[in-house]
């Protein structure tokens, strides 16, 4: 009989110690399913809708298309045409793997493609674009990443296609590739062409 009374508390006891271990458990799954579980191209953007950021950028400097100097990012270049914003840097791995299909894009006359170089060394970016080719109209730089921040820029790279309007009308986080190039990207730019 003595032994049928301690075994209750004593149970009780067990559960108590292994309360800790159990909400552990709980919190690290639903942490890796919150990581895991989504796909971080999808992040809704509180820019959609909203007027591009009115930030004006310096040239990359001894950057030359067709021999004069590509301009810096001035905000008045999105009134009046479609753009494709993308935010790029010459140490992003990703970005060497989208370049080829922005140059690809840049073919394409009835928009213009301004690029955001972000937190990277001139030199550097000069020698990226003269390996790939430069899509870019317009480049500018973003030295200390500020302009990226009002863009609402999670890492590179990040492209944005802006109306005629001026206003941020899609965001794709994360780089061009072949399979989002014609599913995703060039139907976002078709949509904003209307």
């Amino acid at each position: 009989m003595s032994d049928q009374a301690t075994d209750g508390p004593a149970q009780g006891r067990r559960w108590l110690v292994a309360l800790p271990l159990v909400i552990f458990l709980a919190l690290a799954g639903l942490f890796l399913l919150r990581l895991y579980g989504g796909d971080p191209s999808k992040i809704p953007s509180a820019l959609i809708g909203r007027p591009a950021p009115q930030t004006t950028l310096p040239p990359l400097e001894g950057l030359k298309r067709e021999g004069a100097q590509v301009p810096g990012l001035d905000p008045a270049v999105f009134k009046g045409k479609v753009s494709v914003v993308n935010v790029w840097a010459s140490w992003c791995v990703p970005c060497h793997d989208e370049a080829p299909l922005l140059t690809e894009l840049g073919n394409d006359k009835r928009l213009q493609i301004v690029g955001i170089n972000y937190k990277d060394a001139p030199d550097n970016a000069r020698r990226f674009l003269g390996r790939y080719g430069n899509p870019f109209g317009v480049v500018g730089v973003d030295g200390n990443g500020r302009a990226s921040i009002e863009w609402g820029v999670y890492g590179v790279p990040e492209t944005f296609v802006v109306g005629r309007e001026g206003t941020i009308v899609y965001k794709m986080v994360g780089p061009v590739t072949s399979a989002n190039f014609d599913r995703v990207l060039k139907v976002e730019i078709e949509k904003a062409l209307k």
